[in-house]
């Protein structure tokens, strides 16, 4: 007992001391943190998780190996564990078992994941956990990424297709006043009906009193027919009318469209280019302040106890064989 309790003091104090750093997150739904769609729509308001799938989602990312292979690239642990040269089978197995082994992800009862890593360095625990964090944020806003990424492209062929038609129908709304001398239907149609009243009133004094009876009817066809030498006349406006009522209508149908896909793709594009967290972080991880383990009296403790308990076996099947050997051997004479 007294060499078991040395050799334990001894291998106690040899074991270096690790530390550990633990980071507090809620993830979130990776639709609720879509600016595309908090932008879109004001119901979409970002919320809290606690869901169980996004719970499993964050987990099974912060566990998967891509996001390991990537903080171990960043902190070079090959070197911080002396694992060798990166590449190697045998040293990618000991650097990714080290690295798991030191890693624990857990769902606590409050419906958060705490993430705790442990190290020898507690100012590079604390970092992992952190980076560990940010790397779980990263893939789970990349999961709406490439579909972001697609719909942005379909906002684009969109907008492109309604701008052109836009001009289009704008182009032939032109010609069509510039045709049929008409520039505003309500004004216009005003002007003529006034017009015309006028001079047919002005025509009938005139045969009555034996006026200018010539250049008033030379003046009502100018208002009434087409080549009556007037652009505004009631004959181009009765056959415009139509056309230049649907060119109009086409037109600002187009434009409000228009205005509507603008606007998507703008927000959509903002959305693509825009990083809103899909976690909440409620304790980022700070370098410990006292070690985790080994607990050095718990070791020499427990390997007392140990021998302790061994020894007494042993002694007491020890006891037993000698007892045995010392009873007579019986037999018939």
């Amino acid at each position: 007992m007294v060499l078991a309790a040395v050799v334990s003091i001894v291998v106690a104090l040899l074991l270096p001391n690790i530390y550990k750093s633990t980071s507090v997150f809620f993830p979130t739904n990776p639709q609720t943190a879509d600016p595309d769609r908090l932008l879109g729509n004001n119901e979409n308001k970002l919320e809290l998780g606690g869901r169980a799938e996004d719970l499993d989602r964050a987990i099974t990312i912060g566990e998967s190996q891509p996001v390991a292979d990537f903080i171990i690239r960043k902190y070079n642990l090959y070197n911080h564990y002396g694992a060798g040269t990166p590449g190697d089978d045998a040293a990618d197995n000991y650097v990714l078992h080290e690295f798991n082994s030191n890693l624990n992800i857990v769902h606590n009862e409050r419906d958060a994941i705490e993430l705790t890593f442990m190290d020898q360095d507690k100012f590079l625990a604390a970092k992992i956990a952190n980076s560990m964090v940010e790397a779980i944020d990263s893939v789970n806003q990349q999961l709406t990424m490439e579909n972001r990424r697609k719909l942005l492209g379909l906002y684009s062929q969109r907008y492109d297709s309604l701008k052109a038609g836009f001009e289009r129908s704008r182009r032939q709304l032109i010609a069509a006043r510039n045709r049929y001398g008409i520039f505003g239907f309500e004004m216009q149609g005003r002007y003529m009906v006034k017009q015309l009243i006028e001079t047919e009133a002005a025509l009938r004094k005139a045969e009555a009193s034996g006026g200018d009876v010539a250049g008033l009817r030379r003046a009502l066809r100018g208002l009434t027919k087409a080549d009556g030498g007037n652009l505004i006349n009631v004959e181009s406006y009765v056959r415009g009318a139509d056309s230049l009522t649907m060119f109009t209508s086409r037109v600002n149908n187009l434009q409000t469209r228009l205005i509507e896909a603008q606007a998507a793709y703008e927000t959509a594009r903002l959305g693509l280019t825009g990083r809103v967290s899909s976690v909440y972080v409620v304790q980022k991880a700070y370098p410990a302040t006292k070690k985790t383990k080994p607990v050095r009296w718990l070791i020499v403790v427990g390997s007392v106890l140990l021998t302790f308990s061994l020894s007494v076996v042993v002694i007491t099947l020890l006891e037993l064989y000698r007892y045995n050997q010392r009873q007579p051997q019986g037999g018939l004479s």
